[in-house]
């Protein structure tokens, strides 16, 4: 992605992107319905209280959607949320959904699933893996790697579908143990890895992680590397600005997080026009 640098008006940084914006995307449509069917305003719990945009949630001096990246993926995310998950805004599927053009979102129910998911998960096209830790699996369920070309029906080739099971750790085990349409399919356990990066939340276990860096190990483990390093460095620049404007501080534009997404992008360019046709 290339960001034009103009002269913006008051209140936003003269070396701020220009807008980005796209249309929609799945957690943004999920958060829509579920406020509509709200019966009182939602009020996140240690937040500035401040007018959000509506494209990135954060207060428009220090708006991200100019950044907002578009990775080419073989691999899919699917998100089954906990009821009120898509309203918050340090919620990182909502990243998952700017940057993978392949991202669904569905609300949990265990008596109700979305009929829309049902399908999405009986369809011959994706080979659907649930992210979760194998310690709760049964252990024939239980995988620790990913085949990025596993064939289908009639020799087709079926995606990497990953169903993460977005929430508190509470919800996330109880949507786990209570899903049977989840049952027949593999439990993709993580290898340990390194502390958490995310900052906006606290956590009472150091070795969970956020639900965008859980989505960025997956596309690793599926041959989408380029992808997971480029959402990676996105998270980076969301906590950034999120915790700047937290802390009434402006954005640094050309600090750390932004050149490593501006480096992730570029490497994912290069990597993508060098696998691309050859020219005739």
């Amino acid at each position: 992605m290339s960001c034009r640098r103009t002269i913006e008006p008051a209140g936003r940084a003269a070396d701020a992107p220009t807008d980005n914006r796209r249309m929609p995307h799945a957690v943004s449509l999920l958060r829509a319905a579920r406020l509509a069917s709200a019966t009182k305003p939602f009020t996140a719990r240690g937040g500035f209280k401040r007018e959000r945009c509506e494209g990135c949630r954060l207060v428009p001096t220090h708006c991200m959607c100019a950044l907002r990246p578009s990775v080419h993926t073989r691999a899919a995310v699917c998100l089954l949320m906990a009821d009120i998950e898509p309203l918050k805004p340090t919620n990182t599927g909502w990243l998952i959904a700017d940057a993978v053009a392949d991202t669904f979102a569905f609300g949990w129910s265990r008596t109700q699933p979305d009929p829309a998911l049902l399908a999405l998960l009986d369809d011959p096209a994706w080979d659907p893996y649930v992210v979760f830790p194998g310690e709760y699996a049964a252990p024939e369920r239980v995988v620790n790697t990913v085949e990025p070309h596993a064939a289908g029906h009639h020799g087709a080739i079926r995606r990497p579908l990953f169903i993460l099971l977005d929430g508190t750790w509470s919800e996330a085990r109880k949507m786990f143990s209570r899903s049977p349409y989840l049952n027949p399919m593999p439990v993709l356990s993580l290898a340990p890895a390194g502390a958490s990066q995310y900052r906006l939340r606290r956590s009472r276990c150091g070795d969970h992680f956020c639900t965008s860096e859980v989505a960025a190990r997956c596309l690793d483990l599926a041959g989408d590397e380029a992808a997971g390093t480029t959402l990676q460095a996105y998270l980076g620049v969301f906590t950034h600005h999120y915790l700047q404007a937290k802390n009434q501080l402006p954005v640094a534009w050309q600090g750390a997080a932004h050149r490593q997404l501006d480096e992730a992008l570029a490497r994912q360019r290069s990597g993508h026009l060098s696998s691309g046709p050859s020219a005739t």
